[in-house]
């Protein structure tokens, strides 16, 4: 590595490769296109920018509208992430950056683009659209960045990452990176990468030795008092569900039950997805509730407790969701909440998952495994303004191609619907932190209705 790439990690404390960067890094350095795959939390993102900060170093500057360096990830908030990862290196290397992604106004992006950007980091669809507008070319990219190719598959957007594949020079260098090399992925890598070296770093299945998983067999009304207890126990803790709307319901309902937690679903606008996960990252949110939008890439330090509000549909959504704790060797739980109609869908789920979870019929808040689960004393802050919910029109995450949205809107397009986003932001309710005993918190939990939690669907 360049001595001063060297000297920014050593800075991070980061001396020890993870398996699946010593697997890559000779070959990538080298130059070779490299297939490479990871679970969750394995170190793909050092991975693929340590050689595409080193590749561009002491290189020419970038020529107005042609970037040097494509990263493509599935959604904004993974790309906010890896620009985040990607900040100190770039510095160091004297490089310019700029995410490009929808659900905001293009405005600035296209600025920086006119001005010139050795690294772009984007989503798909946007980056079609300033492409199309003459604000973007690929012709000059030296090094191309796929992440979580097998995600992008899933949303439907592989199409729109061909396109912008075959657009950037042939004799590039590409890096695909990869939670499962399925039969989407490998024919990704055979139509676009040239002799590639495939690493396997780790089992695509296998879940880290450092996470335990439980479930909890709880009846219908004791589903919220028992995530009341366990989101009010010291750390961070992440809530996932099925659909938009019970996200929305579950953390209004833990904000009034005295747990200060926020949402992150496809319905919110771009402001306030940024906006919650700064609460949950300052820790001034110690919950986060979401849908899978959160199961793959986001990354917060110290993540004690995964728990799954609504079981997954399938394992590997299943594994992707608990991998937001127990990262980097880390230790972590993981707990799914089972009622009595679905405990053949957890067993199976679990088979599939290649889990032994610890069951546990669980009656009410005062069962001694919760203070297992959940040690320390249960502390109920007050809630949190929870950023309201509105139609996202512009969103990355959808399957549905950007060309196909656009004729639905009837030709308003991707920059009109973004710059309509309306801005919100959670803040504090200003409420002093009162400290409750374990059966307060359970009699704040059983005051809300289960019922409001189980209702709706999709």
């Amino acid at each position: 590595m360049p001595a001063r790439l060297n000297d920014v990690l050593a800075g991070l404390r980061i001396e020890n490769p993870t398996p699946i960067q010593a697997a890559t890094l000779p070959d990538s350095l080298a130059g070779r296109d490299v297939l490479g795959r990871g679970r969750t939390g394995s170190g793909k993102t050092y991975a693929f920018l340590l050689p595409l900060v080193a590749r561009l170093l002491g290189g020419r500057r970038a020529r107005p509208r042609a970037p040097r360096a494509l990263i493509l990830a599935p959604t904004r908030e993974l790309v906010g992430q890896i620009e985040e990862s990607l900040a100190p290196l770039a510095k160091a290397a004297g490089l310019t950056t700029r995410t490009v992604f929808g659900g905001v106004g293009q405005g600035p992006q296209v600025t920086a683009l006119r001005k010139g950007v050795d690294i772009v980091l984007a989503c798909p669809g946007r980056l079609e659209d300033l492409i199309a507008q003459g604000h973007c070319t690929l012709a000059d990219v030296e090094i191309t960045v796929l992440d979580e190719a097998d995600h992008m598959a899933d949303l439907g957007f592989l199409p729109a990452v061909r396109r912008l594949l075959a657009a950037t020079p042939q004799g590039g260098q590409r890096l695909l990176f990869s939670a499962t090399l399925d039969k989407a992925v490998d024919g990704l890598a055979r139509q676009f990468l040239s002799r590639p070296v495939t690493h396997e770093a780790d089992s695509a299945t296998a879940p880290p030795v450092t996470m335990t998983h439980h479930v909890l067999h709880v009846d219908p009304d004791q589903r919220l008092p028992v995530l009341v207890d366990l989101a009010s126990a010291p750390g961070r803790t992440v809530i996932f569900t099925r659909t938009k709307h019970r996200a929305k319901a579950l953390a209004r309902q833990l904000n009034k039950g005295g747990v200060a937690a926020v949402e992150l679903h496809g319905n919110l606008g771009q402001n306030a997805r940024t906006r919650n996960m700064a609460a949950f990252h300052e820790g001034r949110a110690t919950a986060l509730v979401a849908t899978d939008i959160a199961a793959r890439g986001i990354h917060v330090d110290d993540v004690a407790l995964v728990i799954h509000a609504d079981p997954p549909a399938e394992h590997k959504a299943y594994l992707h969701r608990s991998g937001r704790t127990a990262r980097a060797g880390a230790a972590g739980t993981v707990v799914t909440l089972m009622t009595s109609d679905q405990q053949r869908d957890v067993r199976d789920l679990a088979r599939a998952a290649g889990i032994r979870p610890t069951t546990t019929r669980v009656n009410g808040v005062d069962h001694p495994v919760l203070a297992e689960l959940a040690p320390g004393e249960r502390v109920l802050s007050g809630p949190i303004e929870v950023a309201p919910a509105r139609p996202q029109v512009a969103r990355e995450t959808s399957g549905t191609p950007a060309r196909s949205r656009s004729r639905r809107r009837g030709g308003r397009g991707r920059r009109g619907a973004a710059q309509a986003q309306p801005e919100s932001r959670p803040t504090g309710s200003g409420g002093r932190t009162r400290r409750r005993p374990r059966s307060a918190a359970a009699t704040a939990g059983r005051s809300h209705s289960a019922a409001s939690f189980s209702a709706g669907r999709r």
